[in-house]
């Protein structure tokens, strides 16, 4: 058989063509392989130096708050937000992931200025409402009222002692605490309280926030609402009774109006010749915008001279802060109360001092015979109180990151760093304690105007 010789060259020609075009082709796309592998891993490398850079960035903008270096610092650490928080039942582990779920992220690795930065956000949510010494100071100057040697004349027995209630009837106050309505637990606390009143003392209520609904159509109304519903006068079951009727939980909480209305409802009872108590009672903070704390400051300041006093009625943290700052603000003393009974008790310590201005009285304006600081009751119950509060507070947070960790919110080595904190924080704290109350039991023989003003010098004046 005869071979066409042209046929063939032609025949591998092409082949040499197409294999030469395969081959470009393959070297190609080898070729582009490798480049997007190099791209791809300089890529990564540039990220992960991003991201080093990113995670040295951000430890350095971390701004560690510092712990506070004495107890008067920790005293004015504002409530924390959880601090009521319940955390040691099962059912509570849901809640604390869901609830603490924002905080700072420290499941990879960290630094320790990371850990101490998780560690104080975490404290600040369950920071206790610690008592420092300047209100222990205005509960033993309040307990010695009358004693001649307190150079503050507001705190000495006058001619006349007058009190004044300034009572939160925002809607809140209709929420129960046992089966009964908190305003139904105050009427009935100060009703026992004014029925024990020396029979020449005065009483007067004013309410706020009785007006209107607690919707935003209404606080206008509500914001403006402030009413003296018993004139300052002596006490008539009756008509006492009756004022009591007229209001009932509504509103808004202006706690600045009321405090302002306060003001003229007490005008024409001057400092010089009255003995002026007024007593707050709110269950949350001012909700008008009204500057209470200013308002506070200005009837303080007025020539009635009064004492006041301030009491949280069941209230939460945010409404702790504002009242405590109020109570600071006038140096009065600021207490939490949880239920009736705990109001009772406040309201009891009021009979007593209104029973020794009475007998003051009776004896001709002579100096009483004031008694010894009581150890019982102003010393180991107040060291008592502290206690119980560094305890519930080291207790809940060591709760919290054992269930934080059992979550893989952080990893062995964090955990042990965090909780080996808390519990030095914690001692720390307990060290304070003891020191204070071994300056108390010191005190203890001295007469209450004398503690008062050693515990002045050492703790007022040397912050000022």
């Amino acid at each position: 058989m005869k071979i066409d010789t042209r046929k063939c060259y032609f025949i591998v020609f092409v082949l040499i063509i197409f294999l030469t075009a395969c081959n470009k082709d393959i070297n190609k796309s080898k070729n582009e392989d490798e480049e997007k592998e190099i791209q791809t891993s300089q890529q990564l490398d540039a990220k992960e130096d991003n991201n080093k850079n990113d995670t040295s960035e951000n430890q350095a903008n971390i701004d560690v708050e510092p712990l506070p270096t004495t107890y008067e610092e920790l005293a004015k650490l504002p409530v924390g937000e959880h601090y009521n928080m319940e955390v040691s039942g099962d059912d509570d582990v849901e809640n604390i992931l869901k609830v603490f779920s924002d905080l700072p992220n420290i499941s990879g690795k960290t630094t320790e200025k990371q850990l101490d930065y998780f560690y104080r956000e975490l404290l600040k949510r369950m920071q206790q409402n610690y008592e420092g010494p300047d209100n222990l100071i205005n509960r033993l100057k309040f307990e010695s009222i009358g004693d001649p040697d307190n150079t503050d004349s507001r705190y000495q027995f006058k001619d006349n002692l007058n009190v004044l209630f300034i009572i939160d009837a925002s809607g809140s106050m209709a929420q129960k605490i046992n089966n009964k309505e908190k305003m139904a637990s105050a009427k009935d606390s100060i009703l026992k309280f004014v029925s024990k009143l020396p029979k020449s003392a005065k009483v007067g209520i004013r309410v706020y926030g009785h007006k209107g609904t607690g919707s935003d159509s209404d606080k206008a109304l509500s914001c403006s609402s402030s009413e003296l519903v018993y004139s300052i006068s002596n006490f008539n079951e009756g008509e006492f009774q009756a004022a009591l009727n007229k209001f009932s939980p509504s509103g808004w909480t202006p706690i600045g109006l009321a405090l302002r209305e306060a003001k003229n409802d007490l005008a024409s009872f001057d400092g010089a010749n009255n003995t002026n108590i007024v007593y707050l009672v709110s269950d949350g903070i001012d909700t008008c915008e009204d500057q209470p704390i200013e308002a506070a400051k200005e009837l303080y300041s007025s020539n009635i001279s009064p004492i006041i006093n301030v009491i949280g009625f069941d209230v939460d943290s945010k409404g702790q802060n504002q009242l405590r700052e109020i109570a600071a603000a006038t140096e009065g003393i600021y207490d939490t109360v949880n239920d009736e009974s705990e109001l009772q008790k406040e309201l009891d310590k009021l009979s007593d001092m209104a029973e020794q201005w009475e007998e003051w009285l009776e004896q001709g304006k002579q100096q009483l015979d004031y008694k010894k600081v009581n150890n019982e009751l102003d010393i180991f119950t107040y060291i008592t109180r502290e206690e119980v509060k560094k305890t519930n507070e080291k207790l809940k947070i060591e709760l919290i990151l054992y269930r934080l960790h059992n979550a893989n919110h952080f990893n062995d080595e964090a955990y042990e760093y965090l909780t080996k904190m808390n519990t030095e924080y914690h001692q720390w704290i307990q060290e304070q304690i003891d020191q204070f109350e071994k300056e108390l039991k010191a005190l203890n023989e001295t007469s209450y105007s004398q503690a008062i003003k050693a515990l002045e010098d050492k703790y007022i004046t040397n912050t000022q």
